[in-house]
């Protein structure tokens, strides 16, 4: 990058095998307490798909398209295509997207606990707002301050549990978000096969119970210690070793304490992580940060877990049964994150990654060509076919589960530097959130326009990211999240670009010796 120079800077050495410590209650609990706030993110996901399909609810803000539900000829793919139904879903995620940008000065300046506290204050008020609402513009405003929530929290919550987490049990901690937020996910399914049968205010019930995970999130922010790594960037080298020790269990926590400090000192020199993230030294991580959770998008995951109960009552499944449906998927879901978090840190990212690729492949096909052969515009599912789809879902989800579901979070947050480690994930949310948004918003549509076509468009995606994982993505197993640049120089295809040394903004001001200001 133009006025850059290079300069021995950063985390130069491997000390991966000096590093002591253990898995201690103290992480343990500091991590479930953090991690809850994934659940928010899991729950209005689940939520959104079960109230959008509650006729208390179309009937109150969604005329049209309660009629259109209600006609007895209506085309199994089209009945749900309103832009604003979608809108009330995708409002959020848009929200999300920008609330997460303006989180990394937060979280980078005022520490992770700083930005965990606001995304749950965030989505106390709009989980408030949604269960009074009167009106269609209250509704809205109450997507809109949950946005706000879930981008702070999805900002700030992956990346203190990747420096909350020891080494060589990062993987497993570090998915404890995707685990919430699969138990997320469930649990709303489950309240929402409840609530469907309170007419017409079930609804209520179901979004207003999301005030439980946000006032766990926001009062477990308030009491959580922030991470080693956040107190020494801040320039508290005591207090984040001190901390360091209690959360290793042991004194001897030298090497790693010394990574810390290098990658802070380099941290404090770099005054714009935004326009640093586009210096060659961070040119793979911006690259990951931009694609996994593009591609974790387009797996097709979310157009399933938002519109579940839609999609199975479009395959002619009765309400009762569509919720039912739904929530099979979503604790097929929990178990199948569970099976990663168990082999994640021992199989690696990759292994995980392709084969859960190559399953989703499989079964997206086979969904289209069901579909495609036994399901008319105006025709019903046999029973046995109908059993079938859901199995197939099922597995779907079950790869989704071990592979790009926690992986899209957990890659991202661990690969980059202190010094552009917010930005990066801020990033990493705000693609996030664009590509859900994207697809909330016109997934209704385009099951209309390419009905069973629409899953053999997801099926087409996971192969170009299942072939990218392979060509691209080095594993990460193992390697201390202050190591990683060292990585990158030694993958087949980054070494060619990653420079030798860490470039340094050469706008940064320097004293006499050299040292920066």
């Amino acid at each position: 990058m133009a006025g850059g120079s290079f300069a021995p800077a950063g985390v130069a050495k491997e000390r991966a095998e000096q590093y002591q410590g253990k898995l201690t209650v103290y992480v343990i609990v500091a991590c479930i307490v953090a991690a809850v706030g994934g659940s928010l993110f899991g729950y209005d996901i689940g939520i959104s798909g079960g109230v959008t399909s509650m006729d208390g609810f179309l009937h109150k803000f969604f005329k049209t398209v309660y009629k259109q539900k209600m006609l007895a000829h209506e085309n199994n793919y089209c009945k749900y295509d309103n832009q604003g139904l979608a809108a009330f879903t995708s409002s959020l995620y848009l929200a999300g997207l920008v609330a997460s940008l303006v989180a990394s000065p937060v979280t980078r300046n005022y520490g992770r606990r700083g930005s965990i506290i606001c995304g749950g204050i965030s989505f106390l008020v709009g989980a408030t707002l949604n269960a009074a609402a009167a009106n269609l513009a209250m509704l809205l405003l109450g997507r809109i301050m949950l946005g706000i929530g879930i981008g702070f929290g999805n900002q700030a919550i992956p990346l203190y549990l990747s420096e909350m987490a020891p080494t060589h049990l990062r993987g497993g901690l570090n998915m404890m978000f995707q685990l919430a937020t699969t138990l997320g996910i469930f649990i709303a399914n489950m309240v929402n096969y409840g609530t469907q049968k309170l007419k017409p205010w079930g609804w209520r019930l179901s979004l207003g119970l999301a005030i439980v995970p946000a006032m766990v999130m926001t009062v477990g922010g308030i009491f959580l210690p922030e991470t080693p790594n956040s107190l020494i960037e801040q320039g508290s080298k005591e207090e984040g070793r001190k901390l360091l020790e209690r959360i290793r269990g042991t004194e001897n926590v030298s090497a790693e304490f010394q990574d810390m400090l290098d990658a802070s000192e380099f941290a404090s020199a770099i005054k714009h992580p935004f326009r640093n993230i586009l210096n060659r030294r961070n040119r793979p991580q911006l690259v990951m940060a931009i694609f996994m959770p593009t591609f974790q998008i387009l797996t097709g995951i979310n157009s399933i877990l938002f519109y579940a109960p839609v999609l199975f009552q479009s395959m002619g499944f009765g309400g009762n049964a569509a919720l039912y449906s739904s929530a099979l998927t979503g604790a097929v879901l929990v178990s199948s994150t569970l099976i990663s978090i168990a082999i994640v840190d021992k199989l690696g990212r990759r292994v995980l990654l392709i084969s859960g690729g190559i399953m989703m492949i499989i079964c997206q096909v086979i969904v289209a060509i069901i579909l495609g052969v036994k399901l008319g515009e105006n025709q019903e599912l046999s029973k046995g076919f109908s059993v079938l789809v859901v199995a197939v879902i099922c597995l779907f989800v079950v790869a989704f589960g071990w592979s790009w579901g926690p992986l899209g979070w957990t890659v991202p947050s661990e690969i980059f530097p202190l010094e552009t480690r917010s930005a990066g994930q801020s990033i990493t949310v705000a693609v996030n959130l664009l590509f859900t948004f994207i697809i909330a918003q016109s997934f209704l549509a385009l099951l209309c326009a390419l009905k069973f076509g629409i899953f053999l468009f997801f099926a087409g995606w996971i192969t170009v990211m299942t072939v990218f994982v392979y060509v691209f993505l080095p594993e990460t197993k193992g390697i201390p999240i202050e190591e990683m640049i060292l990585m990158w120089r030694k993958h087949w295809f980054w070494k060619r670009i990653v420079p030798e040394y860490p470039e340094v903004d050469s706008s940064v001001s320097r004293r006499p010796d050299n040292s920066t200001v």
